[in-house]
């Protein structure tokens, strides 16, 4: 074990405890590890804050998206010296930072391409860990008028009754539609069912001179887009 290991936070450099450098050098100037050391405030007989911190993210491969999957029983159970009130509080953390971004990305009022799509659901639908299917109502400037989930299904699947899309597109005199959903499996590309469906809904939402503007699937990894594929 290394003599850094050893130490206490509180044997650290002054500039080197995670506190104090937030507040010497800034926010920005901390790793992930640090900025969860913060947050759990204390590690175990064997490690620092930051270390246990350093280990909790090495278990996702550094990744904050995983992280913000797992639940209180996996942080307790997979880490000695995270208690509940530990796992809580990076929980709720991570929580909070993806409805930050949730809030920033309600700022797009209009869908010009995939990539806005993409960034109107990521905050939303990205840890999910169940599929979704959703429809963004748009008028003739791409606008969006409303956001309407459609359904809500299990790990793999989600069954989209295609009456469900088209009755409030109608209602609202909705110009164009434009469809999401996620692949909890991290698999971007379309099934055959994918391809019924969007089929489906654009054949449904032409009868009312309804465009059907793309059809996205999502996951954090990035997204499959019918319209740039060039399949609307």
């Amino acid at each position: 074990m290394k003599e850094r290991e050893k130490l206490i936070i509180t044997d650290w450099a002054l500039e080197d405890r995670p506190r104090e450098k937030l507040m010497m050098k800034g926010l920005q100037t901390l790793s992930n590890a640090e900025l969860i050391a913060i947050l759990i405030g204390s590690g175990n007989k064997r490690e620092t804050a930051v270390d246990l911190a350093h280990r909790i993210l090495k278990s996702v491969n550094g990744n904050l998206g995983v992280l913000g999957k797992m639940s209180v029983l996996d942080l307790v159970s997979g880490f000695e010296g995270i208690g509940e009130a530990k796992a809580i509080s990076i929980i709720a953390a991570l929580e909070l930072g993806r409805r930050r971004k949730s809030q920033e990305v309600q700022i797009i009022k209009q869908i010009r391409c995939s990539s806005d799509l993409y960034h109107f659901f990521f905050a939303n639908m990205v840890d999910l860990a169940h599929e979704e299917f959703w429809a963004v109502l748009l008028n003739q400037s791409n606008r969006i008028v409303d956001t309407i989930k459609i359904s809500q299904g299990g790990i793999s699947s989600t069954f989209v009754d295609v009456r469900l899309v088209i009755k409030p597109a109608v209602e609202r005199l909705a110009s164009a539609i434009a469809l999401c959903h996620n692949h909890p499996s991290g698999n971007l590309f379309p099934s055959a069912a994918d391809d019924e469906l969007t089929k489906k809904i654009k054949n449904a939402a032409g009868l009312f001179d309804i465009r059907l503007l793309d059809h996205l699937i999502l996951h954090e990894e990035g997204y499959y887009s019918y319209a740039d594929e060039g399949r609307l």
